[in-house]
């Protein structure tokens, strides 16, 4: 990661409101929580935060909704007609949209997103991500130092992606 006085790609003015920073606004598509097989991985206090949420016990939650990824325990998915998604994607609640179930509680992974060190690492990386994330470039400029700072609550096995 560069250090903080070195300029990042993020740091020029955005071409079309002058401001430094990166524009993302959720669409609430659901393409960030479903896919080919993939790791929401969380940390046990996030994973207790879940259950409480769920009205359940740590033990069932971890019975019911998590899978062991190489990273550690991951939410496990669901089949939909997009692929796999995450098993609190609800795809019902607001007809069009895709929301998360457990939001106020989801895990940092979920909570970074888009600003995951291999995403925002170049311009490319992010044009890339574009093809699959509709928020990507629109609504209101994210400043470069909430990016950094969003950056590195990045949980380690996200930083991978």
């Amino acid at each position: 990661m560069p250090s903080p006085t070195t300029p990042e790609w993020f740091d020029s003015p955005d071409p079309e409101t002058g401001k430094p920073g990166l524009r993302f606004k959720c669409t609430m598509c659901g393409n960030c929580c479903t896919g080919p097989e993939g790791y929401v991985n969380f940390t046990e206090a996030e994973g207790r935060a879940i259950a409480k949420r769920l009205k359940i016990s740590f033990e069932d939650f971890t019975r019911d909704y998590v899978k062991l990824s190489p990273f550690g325990p991951s939410l496990i998915e669901k089949r939909s007609p997009r692929g796999l998604d995450c098993i609190f994607l609800d795809r019902e609640k607001i007809p069009g949209k895709a929301v998360c179930g457990i939001y106020e509680d989801r895990p940092a992974q979920c909570r970074t997103w888009p600003f995951w060190p291999g995403l925002i690492q170049s311009r490319r990386n992010w044009e890339q991500a574009k093809k699959t994330c509709p928020g990507l470039d629109t609504g209101p400029v994210i400043p470069p130092e909430k990016i950094r700072i969003l950056r590195g609550k990045t949980p380690d096995d996200t930083a991978r992606s």
